[in-house]
């Protein structure tokens, strides 16, 4: 595959830590949709693009490192890493873990990563949020929904598989907050990657994981290393919006100001959504859409925002109910 420049947010020195740079994909540059905001004119784009190639600049067989361009950082391309390890949470629901150090460092929480399969019919890539950072291994939890993530089931320990990111935006965990977690289903894998983060920043105690299932309660052991408020239910009890409803009073009567984080199916964000709303409680939504690319080329995942059409895959997949105008959901 050729090598790459994928269009990424990351800090762009030591000495300038809050600024972000944009990569870029090559070639055909002069096509691309994120020339405004790259910053470098074409012919700078192309002969630092060649410049790299000549450097081997793209990392491969690991992605340790950032390719670094005039003090812009880039995403490495597309590159095979090894498999830890493949298990079995729930009847047709995956754990796979690969190690890949760049991922590891660089990865925040919400940021998703494209999975290849060997086969060649099957050219486009499966987004994983990502689940679990521990040192350079990097988990990933899906459900086996097709051909390509019943392949991914079947690798084993010492297998290779290719993989680009991290992808996407993150979840903005500065404020301090009480952060409810509410996940439903295989949408809880971002929400237990922000319980760690805060669980690493020492803000285990504002964390309250509100996780929905159908049956199987996989999940809750996950993210119960990061916090000791795991609040699940399933189909035979209710709801997310059960376990909220549960917690009105407790909330009324905290000092904390309170923030929700939200992944999971369109139908339950939405109603907490108008749940929050109503409760003037700020939330963020980690939105699952079908990709194509997942970096911003091929316009599949776009959806409706007050401020017009947005990439799911590069604008988000983080997004604000005001931002979604689901504000006035019911």
């Amino acid at each position: 595959m050729p090598n790459q420049f994928i269009p990424t947010r990351i800090k762009a020195s030591n000495e300038d830590s809050s600024a972000e740079r944009y990569g870029h994909m090559s070639p055909n540059h002069e096509n691309c949709p994120h020339n405004e905001i790259s910053g470098l004119s074409v012919s700078a784009r192309d002969a630092s693009c060649s410049e790299a190639s000549r450097q081997g600049g793209l990392a491969h067989g690991g992605g340790s490192s950032d390719v670094v361009i005039d003090g812009a950082s880039y995403l490495p391309s597309r590159h095979t890493v090894p498999i830890v390890s493949v298990d079995m949470l729930d009847e047709g629901v995956v754990q796979l873990v690969i190690r890949d150090r760049y991922i590891a460092e660089h990865a925040q929480p919400a940021q998703f990563a494209n999975l290849y399969t060997h086969d060649g019919l099957r050219l486009m890539p499966r987004p994983f949020g990502i689940c679990e950072i521990h040192g350079d291994e990097v988990s990933f939890v899906f459900a086996i929904v097709g051909a390509g993530t019943a392949q991914f089931s079947r690798l084993k320990a010492g297998d290779r598989i290719d993989v680009l990111g991290p992808l996407g935006t993150s979840f903005d965990l500065d404020a301090s907050a009480r952060y409810l977690l509410v996940g439903g289903g295989l949408g809880v894998p971002p929400l237990i990657q922000a319980a760690q983060e805060l669980h690493r920043e020492g803000r285990t105690e504002q964390v309250t994981a509100i996780f929905g299932y159908r049956r199987n309660h996989f999940a809750d052991a996950i993210v119960g290393r990061y916090t000791e408020d795991v609040r699940s239910i399933d189909e035979t009890e209710g709801n997310v919006i059960t376990v909220l409803d549960r917690m009105e009073d407790e909330l009324a009567q905290g000092s904390d100001r309170i923030v929700i984080l939200s992944c999971g199916p369109t139908p339950m964000m939405k109603a907490i959504a108008g749940w929050a709303s109503r409760r003037s409680i700020p939330t963020q939504f980690n939105l699952e859409e079908r990709m194509g690319c997942g970096y911003g080329t091929c316009v599949v995942c776009v959806v409706d925002t007050i401020h017009g059409r947005k990439k799911v895959c590069l604008d988000g997949p983080v997004f604000t109910a005001q931002e979604l105008g689901w504000e006035d959901e019911k």
